[in-house]
């Protein structure tokens, strides 16, 4: 019998080392459920007490950016924790997923392509939105 999709959402979350995160989808990406990352959530916000505790503060969404609610304790202690792991913030709060977000050295390079869930795009959109140059 397979283990439950909680289960499964632990057994990747144990292995997320300190000092990196990863993603609600791209759990569900290697889960093979790309399309359950709210399920991912749902699993995380009832993570059972283990020992050691599951590090559920090492998951933010697909914008680098922390879950912000009471999910973890709070934005502030989710925050405290990353960066006394070492995780550093940019300016607008986020975390750095190029530098910071942890994959399994088993995921398919499918996978590596697009690990937090979303299409890629071009480095520059956001920069010729932000100054109106986007058409």
């Amino acid at each position: 019998m397979p283990d439950s999709f909680p289960r499964r959402v632990y057994a990747i979350l144990a292995q997320v080392p300190p000092g990196r995160v990863i993603t609600y989808g791209t759990i569900a990406l290697l889960l093979g459920e790309p399309r359950k990352a709210r399920q991912v959530g749902w699993a995380l916000a009832a993570t059972p007490a283990w020992d050691p505790p599951l590090p559920a503060h090492r998951v933010i969404n697909a914008r680098g950016e922390l879950s912000g609610g009471p999910a973890f304790g709070g934005y502030a202690v989710q925050r405290g924790k990353l960066e006394a792991e070492g995780v550093a913030f940019m300016r607008d709060g986020r975390v750095d997923l190029e530098r910071y977000l942890w994959l399994p050295r088993e995921v398919s390079d499918s996978i590596a392509g697009s690990p937090t869930g979303e299409q890629p795009r071009d480095r520059n959109q956001h920069d010729r939105a932000e100054h109106g140059h986007d058409q």
